[in-house]
């Protein structure tokens, strides 16, 4: 009895030994998993580009993603983007934010905006055009916001590598003829957006009835309804809670463009304008009724 007590014990004693090696090989397998992704992100977040060596690494693996796993990396890296474009705009010297108070009137049931630096035409400046305001009461950021039937540009100085905010525009026509970093076009309605290559992201966000004109590495739309987009984009656009939104290949152009394309770092052979994935429509085997596709003789040719 004793002898079978005491082989039972180093049975099983014996287990417990052999599943405790088995599971600190599997610990040191995880951590040396975990160790290589750790080091692997570490690299591209040390490099100075490296939201934009992120974003390409999603875009080259959306074909072997499921669509979920695609937003859920593409808001994360909007997130950051996001966080990015607040840093950048915190350690800017105030003294470039100094800008003068509007004096005159500005658009009935218009809040009051700071206003954006002088216009070209300095004897007749717009009253209801302002500078982009930062959210959350944060600093300002490049663009436009609360203007209404106003023609408005940036140039490439102004554009290069800034993260750019048009929002509440009524009846306007903007021109961004350079290289932002990122793009936000937010509850504008019957206006025209013709913008240069964006590095990274551009978000579309409560339009309508709204002309767009996009070069970038993602495209998102929400909430958004009658607007005709020419677009190039590398992964594929995403709409969502978005009706009557068609797309058409970017073809605006302007002088210095090639310029803005190269230090954006776009590819202009990678287009995939016609993929769109819409978040709203999960059915297979029949087309999305959200989005369609600009028939070629009715898409634009002459920009001005």
């Amino acid at each position: 009895m004793a002898e079978g007590l005491t082989e039972m014990t180093a049975i099983y004693f014996q287990t417990r030994k052999e599943q405790k090696h088995r599971q600190e090989g599997k610990n040191r397998k995880k951590n040396i998993t975990q160790r290589i992704m750790y080091l692997t992100f570490s690299h591209i977040l040390k490099q100075p580009n490296y939201l934009l060596q992120l974003t390409q690494l999603l875009t080259g693996s959306v074909r072997f993603l499921a669509p979920y796993e695609v937003r859920q990396g593409q808001e994360t890296v909007a997130r950051l983007q996001g966080d990015l474009a607040a840093r950048r705009q915190q350690l800017q010297p105030k003294k470039k934010f100094a800008f003068r108070a509007l004096k005159k009137e500005a658009a009935p049931g218009s809040a009051p905006r700071p206003a954006e630096p002088a216009p070209p035409d300095p004897a007749a400046p717009d009253p209801g055009t302002g500078l982009a305001e930062g959210e959350s009461g944060g600093p300002p950021l490049c663009g436009f916001s609360g203007a209404q039937d106003a023609e408005l540009e940036l140039g490439p100085a102004e554009l290069l590598q800034r993260d750019v905010l048009l929002s509440e525009l009524r009846g306007c026509r903007v021109r961004l003829r350079g290289n932002p970093n990122t793009l936000r076009v937010r509850d504008c309605s019957g206006c025209t957006v013709l913008c240069g290559p964006v590095s990274t992201s551009v978000l579309v966000d409560g339009c309508s009835d709204c002309l767009l004109a996009l070069a970038c590495q993602q495209l998102r739309t929400h909430r958004t309804r009658d607007c005709r987009v020419y677009v190039q984009v590398t992964s594929r656009a995403v709409i969502e809670a978005c009706s009557e939104v068609s797309f058409a290949p970017y073809s605006w152009s302007y002088p210095g463009i090639e310029r803005d394309f190269e230090s954006s770092g776009l590819d202009r052979n990678s287009n995939n304008w016609n993929l769109v994935d819409d978040f709203d429509w999960l059915a297979t085997d029949r087309p999305s009724p959200n989005w369609s596709l600009i028939p070629e003789q009715e898409r634009i040719a002459c920009w001005d």
